[in-house]
């Protein structure tokens, strides 16, 4: 079944300027964006993820194209009408620090209740119920100054929830956050899309992005923007196009991404104890040398077989060791092969 797209585009170019003043920053760009889904927007530092977005939101035009929400051109809306299509949590850190989380979540209801912005018992009851879901209630008569990253994300996220729109938009949501409030926050985002909601972020937290979205954009300048289940895209190769530079890679078995060292000599690593074996190869990576669990491979140079631990047996060409931590499995390398392959 063909899914729908909340958010459609056609041959859409992004950037700046108008008229010969044009600065292009992506163009040619047909997507759509899958209703109840959270997708994840990914891309090098200027691929133009946050231009896209903004483009997205309607506080930058198109330079060409066509932006299609909910079947109509995003421009045909008015700023009011918009705000209840499209919630959005931006990087901007602007909000007055003397507003109380109230305040801000409040704002939310602003294109609902007319040009005084008097507050009913339904809005009132709808900025509870958006403060609740992010698990900032706690805070509400706190002034964002005084709230951490994290609070301060969250009540921006509840913000969009108090709009009532089907879909939000966040650029860099994780961004300055501790590990800690970047997990909080990015399965706030995983319960909200379970609620109905679609949800647009873009991120450089590659981890949380693979562990919880269901579908991606990949942004950069040779393939434009390219779309699909996660899993999907991670074995079709496409976030080896993330970055134009051959000697970065991203490593599908381990879902990150890793210097390419180009050798015919490895090292062969048996998969007896899963977890044990990974952070070896992390080590073994980090230190130069190629890894390998393939045993139809011949150009060993050495062969690994963790046991524990403290029982690591290391296979050399003319010799065999135990050594008791990988710290010590790395400097006997060393000692017999100096200068692995860069």
């Amino acid at each position: 079944m063909e899914t729908q797209g909340i958010i459609q585009t056609n041959h859409l170019t992004i950037g700046y300027g108008h008229g010969n003043k044009k600065k292009v920053i992506q163009k040619d760009l047909s997507f759509s964006l899958e209703q109840e889904k959270l997708t994840a927007l990914l891309g090098a530092n200027g691929a133009g993820k946050s231009t896209l977005i903004k483009t997205l939101c309607g506080f930058l035009p198109p330079l060409e194209g066509n932006i299609l929400l909910e079947d109509k051109i995003l421009s045909s809306y008015s700023t009011s009408i918009l705000s209840r299509k499209i919630g959005t949590v931006l990087t901007d850190r602007n909000i007055d620090g003397g507003l109380t989380v109230y305040d801000v979540i409040g704002l939310g209801r602003y294109s609902f209740t007319g040009f005084f912005g008097t507050l009913t018992s339904d809005d009132k009851s709808i900025i509870e119920d958006a403060a609740q879901q992010v698990g900032i209630h706690h805070k509400m008569h706190t002034h964002i100054a005084l709230l951490s990253d994290g609070e301060r994300q969250k009540t921006m996220i509840a913000k969009a929830i108090a709009q009532q729109c089907k879909t939000i938009i966040l650029d860099e949501p994780t961004a300055f956050l501790d590990v800690k409030s970047r997990i909080e926050i990015t399965n706030l985002l995983r319960k909200i899309v379970k609620d109905g909601k679609t949800i647009l972020m873009s991120t450089h937290d590659l981890e949380l992005a693979l562990q919880l979205s269901d579908n991606l954009w990949i942004l950069s300048d040779k393939y434009g923007l390219e779309e699909g289940c996660t899993e999907d895209l991670i074995l079709q190769g496409a976030l080896n196009h993330i970055f134009e530079d051959r000697n970065i890679v991203f490593d599908s078995l381990s879902g990150t991404f890793r210097y390419n060292r180009i050798s015919n000599q490895e090292i062969f690593i048996e998969e007896g104890n899963k977890e044990l074996s990974y952070w070896i190869k992390n080590a073994l990576l980090r230190n130069g040398y190629n890894c390998s669990t393939s045993k139809s491979t011949c150009h060993y140079i050495a062969k690994i077989f963790p046991i524990t631990s403290h029982e690591i047996k290391l296979v050399l060409p003319n010799n065999k060791i135990t050594v008791s931590s990988i710290k010590e499995l790395i400097e006997k390398l060393l000692l017999f092969f100096p200068h692995p392959k860069q």
